[in-house]
């Protein structure tokens, strides 16, 4: 797929009325820490958050949608105020749709943020495909725009901020 310019993807942020991230490789580095009695960590970027913060102030609507079962997931967009959270989803898209539909907005003003091929079938479905600077090569194939950030290292803050000014 040709690749947008940040201006032409400036156009199309400002269309956008419903963010949808991923987890890990996205809002993390991908990495997963776990202690000798087997818990598991996660490491999130704070400037990531501020950006998801920000995003919502804005009046864009935020969802994650992810594979990952664990707890912090939930917790931390609590922490943010991530009101569409769906954990341990193996099927995204069909979330997604649902939610849409909820919400009242079309797939094609939805921008999603993936890394890896389980999300593919958003990517496709979606109106504006993003993704990580270190993502799988499918996806970064199939996405409209690459960040210049790696996943977990203000890639969703870069994409937010292009967002709030396309919004602005």
């Amino acid at each position: 797929m040709e690749k947008l310019t940040k201006e032409q993807l400036g156009k199309r942020l400002a269309r956008v009325e419903l963010l949808s991230l991923d987890v890990d490789g996205v809002l993390t580095d991908g990495g997963l820490y776990y202690t000798d009695d087997g818990h598991q960590f996660r490491k999130f970027n704070v400037k990531d958050g501020e950006g998801i913060k920000r995003a919502m102030q804005a009046g864009i609507q935020v969802t994650i949608i992810t594979a990952s079962k664990t707890d912090v997931i939930t917790k931390r967009a609590a922490d943010l105020g991530v009101k569409h959270v769906f954990p341990g989803v193996d099927e995204k898209l069909s979330t997604l749709e649902g939610l849409c539909a909820e919400l009242g907005i079309g797939l094609d003003r939805v921008a999603h943020i993936g890394d890896d091929l389980n999300d593919l079938p958003l990517l496709n479905a979606v109106g504006l495909a993003l993704t990580v600077a270190d993502a799988m090569p499918d996806v970064i194939e199939r996405a409209a725009y690459v960040t210049d950030k790696p996943g977990g290292r203000g890639a969703v803050r870069e994409i937010i901020d292009l967002m709030v000014a396309a919004k602005n």
